[in-house]
């Protein structure tokens, strides 16, 4: 899916709904992650479209109980970036095999044409995957609408990825959560997924975590307490899972739409 409007109207909003799609991605639902890429003078229609007219589209799913959450976020930085995705749209799904349930008379719920609404002539779909949600924690004084503006996508590569995730629920989690209850990180929000589909040597990754901060600097350079005692027994564990380094990837939250709390 897609969609446009002014980012800085819609800033302000996304982290509530960003905190609802984690806390309601259940054992069922698949979540959808789809990579686009964008060339630059099409961003300003590509989004406004997405924005305006695909996330009524979202909305009126989100209430029929189509889809639970629909996500457009925008990269920061990158390389090879002419021939790399900049925009990447998460959509969750309680039921995948009625996905298309929400695409069914689009026209009559965006107001418009399709010639007006779609954005396929204005990007390129360079990769798709499934994944489910295994894991949410959040600073207890977190206020999402104003807290949770970028979003520092980490890709995990491990054979082994049910015992990664685990490893992570059981020492990652618990410490991350207590780091930011006390104040002694920047970071704001943690998560994680598991991929399920597509698979193979070509795919570099089979997990992802995410980290959500108020500010680009601290997503680039995450202040912590000099005192606090990381969970070195458990990442040494995790870090001998994986295969080769981590993919980074840093994304601005630009709209959110997600169903009531």
């Amino acid at each position: 899916m897609t969609r446009a409007t002014s980012l800085n109207k819609t800033r302000t909003i996304l982290g509530i709904f960003l905190l609802t799609f984690f806390q309601l991605t259940g054992f069922a639902q698949i979540t959808v992650y789809q990579y686009r890429h964008v060339p630059d003078d099409k961003i300003e229609e590509f989004v406004k479209r997405e924005t305006t007219y695909w996330s009524k589209v979202a909305e009126k799913a989100v209430k029929d109980k189509s889809m639970t959450f629909w996500a457009l976020l925008e990269k920061v930085g990158g390389y090879d970036l002419p021939n790399s995705s900049n925009y990447l749209f998460i959509n969750t799904f309680p039921n995948i095999d009625k996905v298309n349930d929400v695409f069914s008379n689009v026209e009559a719920t965006a107001g418009v044409k399709m010639s007006q609404m779609e954005t396929n002539s204005l990007s390129t779909t360079t990769s798709q995957f499934f994944l489910h949600d295994e894991g949410w924690v959040q600073d207890a004084k977190a206020v999402p609408e104003s807290d949770f503006n970028y979003v520092v996508m980490i890709y995990h590569d491990t054979e082994y990825a049910d015992s990664l995730i685990g490893l992570e629920k059981k020492y990652w989690s618990p410490f991350i959560k207590k780091a930011m209850d006390n104040d002694q990180t920047t970071q704001m929000a943690w998560g994680n997924a598991r991929v399920l589909a597509p698979a193979g040597d070509n795919i570099k990754f089979t997990t992802v975590s995410y980290d959500l901060f108020k500010t680009l600097h601290e997503a680039l350079m995450t202040t912590w307490d000099p005192k606090i005692v990381f969970p070195n027994k458990g990442l040494t564990m995790i870090n001998k899972l994986e295969l080769s380094r981590r993919g980074i990837a840093i994304y601005r939250i630009v709209k959110v739409v997600a169903a009531p709390e």
